[in-house]
């Protein structure tokens, strides 16, 4: 087993992606988009007997001289099914060959749901998994409208015979500022963390056609604007990534109305899934039933292994 820390071919990190409708964490472009805000990053590939088995990508966190932590989120992203066994074969080989100076540590997030074996130590989980939820949006349009919940379909359609009007923001900065503008504001309201407002702008231009980066809905009620939502595409997947609504787009369902256009918009440009982040059901409990009441799956990752 070998594992190569460089030497990658974008279009061969990119296509292996999109096969396994990978996590935004795993994308060449965010790792990229990092990178350039001064975040150190590692990718490696996995290859047995001259054919790769896996790829990962590592955000690392250095703690000055003395070390440093790789963290691999939701990866390594597989290129054919492996017993736990030959995972963790994996697994150590990239541990024995991480190509980090001082202290080392390599830190695993598997996208592998809790309760279903994988090849990491049990005894040495340091974090318990958060929870998502996976929308599969490769059914008809017809059948995704019909495995909404009742309540959400209701508003769904109270929002199609309302008199808002959902618009597709352009994909120049200047043109979704304001959103990551408002996204600000809430983070702050509610001291919540998240990714930098530059990561935004790198990630859009990070390959030669924006659109296939990013997909902004708004939604206005005449020259008002009182609801909007972002989503980042990673291959044939994409992460509901950034929300914002004003009281009257709270009381209109907007987030119903544009969600549902988003799903349209992502399912023509060959999306297979959405993520549509994590829930809180103590927390955020509003929105965690928002998220459930699509039809999507509740994922809850296994945790995080050292």
């Amino acid at each position: 087993m070998i594992v190569h820390w460089d030497g990658h071919d974008i279009a061969s990190w990119d296509a292996v992606h999109a096969s396994a409708a990978a996590a935004l964490q795993q994308d060449w472009a965010y790792g990229s988009s990092l990178a350039m805000l001064g975040v150190p990053v590692l990718r490696a590939r996995v290859l047995r007997d001259g054919q790769q088995i896996a790829q990962a990508q590592f955000i690392v966190r250095k703690w000055g001289s003395l070390g440093a932590m790789a963290l691999c989120t939701r990866g390594p992203v597989w290129s054919q099914p492996l017993t736990p066994k030959e995972e963790a074969q994996v697994y150590a080989a990239m541990k024995k060959s991480l190509p980090l100076s001082g202290i080392r540590f390599m830190a695993i997030t598997p996208e592998v749901a809790q309760g279903e074996p994988h090849g990491l130590n049990p005894m040495r989980r340091i974090m318990s998994g958060m929870s998502t939820v996976m929308l599969d949006i490769t059914p008809s349009l017809e059948e995704l409208r019909a495995q909404l919940d009742r309540r959400w379909r209701h508003r769904l359609v109270g929002g199609e015979n309302s008199e808002m009007v959902v618009h597709r923001v352009g994909t120049n900065a200047g043109q979704y500022r304001w959103l990551l503008d408002a996204e600000m504001k809430q983070r702050a309201d509610k001291k919540l963390d998240g990714l930098p407002v530059q990561f935004f702008d790198l990630y859009v231009d990070s390959r030669k056609q924006p659109a296939k980066n990013i997909l902004t809905l708004r939604a206005d009620v005449g020259r008002d604007r009182i609801a909007a939502m972002m989503f980042l595409i990673h291959g044939e997947a994409a992460t509901y990534q950034v929300g914002w609504t004003s009281d009257k787009g709270r009381d209109l369902h907007a987030h119903n109305l544009i969600l549902w256009k988003g799903i349209e918009a992502l399912k023509e440009r060959g999306i297979r899934m959405l993520d549509l982040g994590g829930v809180n059901t103590i927390r955020s409990a509003g929105i965690a039933r928002f998220k459930m009441s699509t039809g999507g799956k509740v994922l809850t990752l296994a945790g995080t292994y050292i």
